[in-house]
């Protein structure tokens, strides 16, 4: 970067014009700080968006697939694990400070850093206080997810445990595409039923695939 105008060089531009006037590119760089011989850092922190879909499938992807990637020893793949971390719990902060009706977006956002990358399928729940603030984030199943493994009993039990006066349910499509199943529509009945036995109401059920996540409210399957 060296190379480059001052003014155009990430560090700069940022400290003149502020974080916004920054390419996905230039903000990665500023974090990696090096490139590769032959490789500049603005050419690798390129090289990475593309590689991944971009900042967010870059920042949620497993540290095991960081970890092949030329050029991202331990010490980056713990900064880019650090600033991940940073994101869920800002994000987590601003759930719990105010109703999720108040910002969706951040819902959605939220379940795609801790959902969007996993490999498998989990199954996870947002329980909720009686304002409709995150009091808790769990993960309650793995693997295939069907009626006949995620058990409502068990999320019946959390939500007494927590006290929750209301729950969105959330699982991820490891596949890419975030279009819920028919069983996806019958686990949701199924799980609603079971929680207002116990006058906990189900608000939204969320399909979560690397880059985009579905509503079920949103598209009248409630």
């Amino acid at each position: 970067m060296k190379d480059l105008p001052a003014e155009l060089r990430p560090r700069e531009k940022l400290l003149a014009r502020g974080p916004a006037a920054l390419a996905d590119a230039e903000l990665l760089a500023l974090l990696l700080r090096t490139g590769l011989k032959g490789q500049g850092v603005l050419q690798l922190a390129q090289a990475l968006l593309d590689r991944f879909g971009g900042l967010s499938g870059l920042l949620a992807a497993e540290t095991a697939e960081l970890g092949s990637v030329k050029g991202l020893g331990p010490a980056k793949r713990a900064e880019l694990a650090a600033v991940l971390e940073i994101a869920r719990r800002s994000l987590a902060a601003r759930l719990q400070q105010t109703p999720v009706f108040d910002s969706p977006q951040t819902v959605k956002d939220y379940l795609q850093l801790q959902l969007g990358s996993k490999p498998h399928e989990v199954f996870a729940v947002l329980f909720l206080d009686t304002q409709h603030r995150l009091l808790a984030f769990e993960e309650l199943f793995r693997g295939t997810l069907n009626q006949a493994s995620v058990y409502p009993r068990e999320v019946v039990k959390r939500a007494l445990a927590l006290n929750a006066a209301a729950a969105i349910l959330a699982h991820n499509h490891p596949s890419g595409v975030a279009e819920p199943s028919r069983a996806d529509e019958a686990l949701t009945q199924a799980l609603k039923a079971a929680l207002a036995l116990v006058d906990v109401r189900v608000l939204d059920h969320f399909v979560v695939a690397r880059g985009s996540v579905v509503s079920f409210a949103e598209r009248g399957l409630l």
